[in-house]
């Protein structure tokens, strides 16, 4: 056995050290190298000690040789040809009288032969009968038996019919293992049959390892069935793209019907060209519908988790029982053998080396590559789900059908840990597409709905009783960001579960959330600015018409558009652009609040409140710039109506100014310009009521600036001089007007009036003074304060001051001004309705008191803010925000 040509190393180690220990082994081997390299070095010694004597030896023999061959190479000699003829003489006679003896003695010796051949190899001519019978009986270990009997015969090599019985049992073992190997093929098979199949496979000595082939055939069955899945979902998909264009084509086919029906077809042109049009219906590519198309899309996905997680942790649980040597060990060892034997345990661990050539890795590796076309047909078809059915459940089924793989796999020996790291890479990817798909579908819908402004207000109990009077747009959008986010946050809360396991799977977590926080956040922005456009297109629409508004404000549109808009609608433009203001203030007050302080655990992290408080002034301080704009838009739109109302109450009113009758009371004119406030409240008041105070305190800022900016643009024209009686009724009526409209003055409207009032008692003054001086050039319609003053200046011996206009001016106050106080209480109750009357006069007298000093110490117009075109009031807002 040590000198054979097919000595195993391997096995002898096996059988005659199985007891050894390792470094018994390696001091072995050691000494054996040490003792080969000496061995070597004696022999060349001894050839170099020797090296003349083999000279010498080797001389000698080549003589011998060469006499040797002289003598055969010259056979003649004495006598040697005569005898030489003798023998053959004798030979031929012997052969022609024994030559049939020889032949049938030669006949019968391979007749003896031959029978002890086959009473010798009698077993062997039978074998392959007997290992068909065995196998077609199901006793395949004594076929096995069989066969190993008959390679264990040690034939002769002359002898070839043995040859040929060998070649028909090798014939028959190889079908008998070509069968075998057909059985692994089975889906179903019992684990204790294939137990079986591998046993007799290994005894056969097969040329492939049986448990990979196994293995490699289960793990394409499990690849065939995802194949399947597709070849079925593409066919389903074929079959529903021609239901709907079948459908399509019938619904066409009914449209011509009934236009047929409607219409009388005179002519058989217009039937043909009916007939070409329907012809062309057949050739247009009839779209799918979504909703059908994303719900086969769900189920093939749904196919295709059932295909893994019904076979892969079988295929699992195979594998990892035939590389911990669980798995069919009766082959392992002989029957007889004691299982407690320590020796015996020692062949089990040999045969286990010897189950399979290949690793528990590499069935894992080709797991995870089966996985790969799993993950790759998931992922294509999870972004061809339609965007519109984002809130449909088509997407979160495919994420909890992940997610159910997932559990499935984590179970204890149910897949390798490659496997459950890639489903949960998987999922970690889909759940992020389908987070950030529902941020792209907040922003592109926030988008789609800014176009479909309807301008119908929405009731107190749709708004929550909030005081803004919104439209629907900002319900609609709020509907959308709870939609989508509540998906989000049950999205969030998942991948939270599995950030806690991999600190991968956590920073991807803060990138989604951090993605989430700014898709949120941009959703308000680009909401605010769809607001703002729309405020700008409502102040061009109005900017680019002429005479869009009449002089009562109301707007002018045309029938066919009025007919057209929606029942309860807004129609007037700056009633619009107070819905937009009341959107805004919704958003920036309630609604920014409202949804941030909802979501923001989705994102939110311990000890960031501050980072949450920062997001919220970044809204709100958005909102707040855009109200401002818009809230600018319709001021200056009102302000235009106002100033209309001014010239008509300054310039418009009849009233000559350097020859006013005697004051009476406040004016119809007065009234008049406050009407146009009026609206302005009742507009205000009903589409957005938190901005009421803002805007009147704008307007009415805006309204002491118009009257100075007309004094100065007509002081050289019709305010060219002003009486007493014009300075009193003009000093009466701006008295009035800042009782009425106290709520809304403001520091710098104050100061505005306080400017005014000195210019017109520096113009009353003047006047005055020039009609004393001068009497016969001034012509008085009636005898009222300035005859009075000239007569006090007569008697007096004194000029006219500053001080008595202003006593003069008072005296009508506190006789008239209650009275008409009274009298309009009706006409503008809306701005005092919260204000007893009776305590008004006495809150006004600082007012004169407070001018005369500015107006004698600097001029007017040092006072006057800057002269103004007469189409663009300023506001000065710009300068206070």
């Amino acid at each position: 056995m040590y000198f054979s040509e097919k000595f195993d190393a391997k096995l002898f180690l096996s059988r005659v050290h199985q007891s050894t220990s390792a470094a018994d082994l390696e001091a072995g081997s050691l000494a054996l190298k040490t003792d080969f390299k000496g061995r070597t070095q004696q022999r060349k010694q001894l050839v170099k000690d020797n090296f003349d004597c083999f000279v010498s030896c080797k001389t000698t023999i080549d003589d011998i040789e060469s006499k040797l061959r002289r003598i055969e190479e010259d056979p003649e000699g004495t006598g040697t040809t005569h005898l030489q003829k003798c023998i053959q003489g004798v030979n031929s006679l012997a052969s022609r009288a024994f030559e049939p003896l020889f032949e049938r003695q030669a006949q019968a010796e391979k007749i003896r032969s031959v029978q002890g051949m086959l009473q010798r190899f009698r077993t062997l001519f039978n074998l392959p009968s007997t290992i068909r019978g065995s196998i077609s009986k199901g006793e395949y270990d004594l076929a096995v038996r069989e066969y190993k009997k008959a390679k264990s015969i040690a034939l002769p090599s002359h002898v070839g019919i043995l040859k040929r019985v060998l070649e028909e049992v090798e014939k028959v073992m190889h079908e008998f293992k070509g069968t075998l190997y057909k059985s692994m093929e089975d889906p179903n098979i019992d684990l204790t049959v294939l137990e079986n199949t591998v046993r007799l496979l290994l005894e056969l000595e097969p040329e492939t390892d049986p448990v990979w082939h196994y293995l490699s055939i289960q793990n394409q069955r499990i690849r065939g069935l995802l194949e399947k899945c597709t070849l079925d979902h593409e066919a389903r998909m074929e079959n529903l793209q021609i239901e709907l264009r079948e459908k399509a084509l019938l619904e066409a086919k009914w449209r011509h019907i009934q236009q047929d029906l409607n219409q009388f077809v005179s002519s058989r042109e217009t039937s043909s060209d009916n007939m070409i049009g329907l012809g062309n219906l057949d050739s247009q590519p009839t779209e799918l519908a979504g909703e059908e198309v994303d719900a086969l899309r769900g189920k093939y996905i749904r196919r295709l988790t059932a295909v893994i997680v019904s076979h892969i942790p079988a295929f699992w649980k195979v594998a990892l029982s035939v590389f911990s040597g669980k798995f069919a060990k009766s082959s392992q060892v002989s029957a007889e053998t004691n299982i407690n034997n320590p020796a015996s345990k020692s062949e089990e661990k040999i045969g286990e080396g010897k189950y399979s050539s290949h690793s528990l890795d590499e069935v894992a590796s080709m797991i995870r590559q089966t996985l790969s076309a799993y993950e790759a047909k998931v992922h294509s078809t999870f972004r061809d789900l339609e965007e519109s059915n984002i809130l449909r459940p088509y997407m979160n089924d495919c994420i909890k059908e992940i997610s159910k793989a997932c559990q499935a796999f984590e179970v204890k020996e149910s897949a390798p840990s490659v496997a459950v790291s890639a489903l949960r890479i998987l999922q970690s990817e889909v759940t992020k597409i389908y987070i950030l798909r529902l941020c792209s579908w907040m922003r592109s819908t926030t988008e789609e709905l800014s176009k479909e402004e309807t301008w119908v207000p929405v009731s107190i109990l749709e708004r929550n009783k909030s005081p803004y009077s919104i439209s629907y747009m900002p319900l609609v959008f709020h509907s959308v960001i709870v939609s989508a986010m509540d998906q989000i946050s049950s999205m969030i809360q998942s991948i939270k579960v599995e950030a806690q396991r991999s600190e991968d799977m956590f920073v991807q977590l803060r990138e989604i959330q951090e993605s989430v926080r700014l898709a949120f956040l941009n959703c308000f922005l680009d909401f605010a600015g769809y607001l703002e456009r729309i405020g700008s297109e409502l102040t061009q629409s109005k900017s680019g018409k002429e005479n869009l508004y009449l002089q009562n404000g109301y707007a002018y549109e045309p029938e066919e558009k009025l007919s057209a808009e929606l029942p309860g609608n807004i129609a007037d433009p700056h009633q619009q652009l107070l819905i937009v203001l009341s959107n805004i203030g919704y958003c920036k007050d309630e609604l920014s609040h409202e949804l941030y302080q909802r979501f923001n655990h989705i994102w939110q992290q311990s000890g960031t409140k501050d980072e949450g408080d920062s997001d919220i002034q970044d809204l709100v301080m958005c909102f707040s710039g855009l109200e401002e704009k818009v809230l600018e838009h319709y001021t200056i739109a009102k302000a235009n109506l106002i100033r209309t109302a001014a010239v008509n109450y300054l310039l418009d009113s009849g009233v000559q100014w350097g020859s006013a009758p005697a004051v009476k009371g406040v004016r119809d004119a007065a009234v008049e310009l406050l009407h146009s406030l009026v609206a302005v409240h009742a507009e205000v008041f009903a589409g957005a009521k938190p901005l009421l105070d803002k805007t009147l305190g704008i307007l009415v800022e805006g309204l002491i600036d118009t009257f100075l900016s007309l004094f100065h643009e007509n002081k050289s024209k019709d305010l060219r001089a002003l009486d007493a009686n014009g300075f009193c009724q003009l000093m009466l009526e701006l008295e009035y007007f800042e009782i009425i409209l106290k709520p809304y003055f403001t520091s710098e409207a104050r100061e505005s009036l306080k400017s005014l009032q000195g210019v017109l008692l520096e113009k009353a003054t003047e006047g005055v003074t020039e009609a004393v001086e001068n009497p016969g050039h001034a012509r008085r319609a009636t005898r009222g304060s300035e005859e009075a003053l000239a007569d006090e200046r007569q008697q007096g011996g004194m000029s006219v001051s500053p001080d008595d206009l202003i006593a003069f001016a008072q005296q009508y106050s506190s006789e008239l001004l209650q009275s008409e106080l009274e009298r309009t209480r009706i006409n503008t109750a809306c701005f005092v309705e919260s204000t007893p009357f009776d305590t008004m006069p006495e809150r006004a007298k600082p007012a004169h008191m407070s001018f005369r000093s500015g107006a004698s110490m600097d001029s007017p117009s040092r006072n006057f803010r800057g002269s103004q075109a007469s189409a663009s009031p300023s506001f000065s807002r710009h300068r206070r925000r």
